[in-house]
This record gives structure tokens, C-alpha cells and sequence, in this order.
């Protein structure tokens, strides 16, 4: 037998000393999803996408512990993450594509009815559309005499202004889909979502011409990813 042709023979030591509990961790997840999967696991699971021949046990219990949680660990910007020691740009991607496909899904995932009658209900179902957005998005939700949604509709993108937010343009929307009533809404970028004197301007100018069209514009809400305000309920409108 030539040499070449010897089988190669692994040494102990070039396993990957937590294959077997990555290996655990997947099948667990294979076998009923994220059920019984604390915090940490999770983010153990997806730092394991990246991270081909490493324990990220540790790892992820440093990032539950610095972002005081799931949604925390999920929200932080790849810089942060990276000081977590072990933590590097390829292990992080696990992280960021789980959060991105999240996200996607949400918006894309719009239940047949919904029926937003708070602003609760409101910012809740905009916070996933809108509210980790980096840009403004200021949109339009078209809904029937009774609360429903019919329509969502991406009025403009960018800084809030009279010269990208026209009423033609809310409005149109509004008709198109058959409105009885309407809610505008966007998001702060910069995490605080109290109005500016502008966002008050912009409501109380859309309210004029919503009376002269003859369909009722409720509210104007303001989301952040965990936070809102609404018009309305300050009494600015």
C-alpha cells in the first residue's frame, strides 16, 4: 500500500471540544423548536451558525448578561456585540440574519383581519413594520367603519416634512382603498418618540383636508422599536 493511500487518521484533538453540545442544541431545536430553550441557548444556537470550532456557551451567557436579554442581544449593533470577548464579525451573523428574517417575516405575515381599536393595538402591530427602521417612514393605514384594516399604505421615507408628506398623497391612498377612517403614523430613528412641533404642524394640516374629503383621520402615532406616542392621547390634535 502506498502511503498516500493510508487513511488519515484524526488526532483527539482536532475535534471541536463542544460538538457534541452543539450537536445536542440542534437536534433539541430539530426535534420541538425553541420550547424549553433558555435565553442564553438561543443565542448559543445562533452564534453557532458562524462559528464553526468554538464553544459559544460563554459568549452568549457575557450577551444576555450585557443586553439584559433575548430582544437586547437581538436589537445590538454589531460593534456592541463585538465586545463581548470571542465575539467577532462572523459568529455576530447568526445574530443579525436571525433579527433580519424576523423582521421580514412580521411585515410580511399580515393576519387576513385586524382590528386596531387603541393606540396600543396600534404602535404594537407598527413597531414591526416601521420601528427599527433607520430612516423615517411615515405611512398611512386605511381602515373600514368598524376598526379593520384594510390597507398599509408608505406615504414617503426620509425627514418629516410638508414637501414629502403632501395630503394628495395620504389621501389618494385613502380613497383608493375605500377608507371610512385613517390613521397616519412614523417612526423616530433617534429612540424618542415624543412629536416635534413639525409632526403637530403636518396632523393638524392633514385633519383640515380630511374634513373637506369627509374621511376621518383618528390619530397620528410616533414609534420607536419598544416605545410610542400618540397624538391624540396628548392632546395635540
Amino acid at each position: 500500500m502506498k502511503i498516500k493511500d493510508l487513511p488519515k487518521i484524526e488526532h483527539p484533538r482536532e475535534k471541536h471540544i463542544g460538538a457534541g453540545h452543539r450537536k445536542r442544541l440542534r437536534d433539541r431545536f430539530l426535534q420541538s423548536g425553541l420550547d424549553g430553550f433558555l435565553d442564553y441557548e438561543i443565542v448559543e444556537l445562533l452564534l453557532t451558525l458562524g462559528t464553526p470550532m468554538k464553544d459559544c456557551k460563554q459568549m452568549a451567557k457575557e450577551a444576555i448578561k450585557m443586553f439584559k436579554g433575548l430582544r437586547g442581544v437581538l436589537d445590538a449593533p454589531l460593534d456592541e456585540l463585538r465586545q463581548i470577548k470571542g465575539i467577532g464579525p462572523s459568529n455576530a451573523f447568526g445574530i443579525k440574519l436571525f433579527q433580519a428574517v424576523s423582521e421580514r417575516f412580521a411585515k410580511e405575515h399580515i393576519p387576513e383581519k385586524i382590528t386596531l381599536n387603541s393606540s396600543e393595538a396600534v404602535a404594537d402591530f407598527l413597531q414591526k413594520f416601521i420601528g427599527r427602521e433607520k430612516k423615517e417612514h411615515f405611512v398611512m393605514l386605511s381602515l373600514d367603519a368598524h376598526n379593520c384594516l384594510i390597507k398599509i399604505s408608505n406615504i414617503s421615507v426620509g425627514s418629516l416634512n410638508a414637501s414629502i408628506v403632501h395630503p394628495r398623497e395620504v389621501f389618494k391612498e385613502a380613497i383608493q382603498s375605500s377608507a371610512a377612517q385613517i390613521i397616519i403614523a412614523h417612526n423616530h430613528p433617534s429612540e424618542n418618540p415624543e412629536a416635534s412641533p413639525e409632526d403637530v404642524a403636518l396632523t393638524r394640516r392633514l385633519i383640515e383636508a380630511a374634513k373637506i374629503i369627509g374621511i376621518e383621520l383618528l390619530d397620528h402615532i410616533v414609534v420607536t422599536k419598544d416605545k410610542f406616542y400618540s397624538l391624540k392621547e396628548q392632546n395635540l390634535i
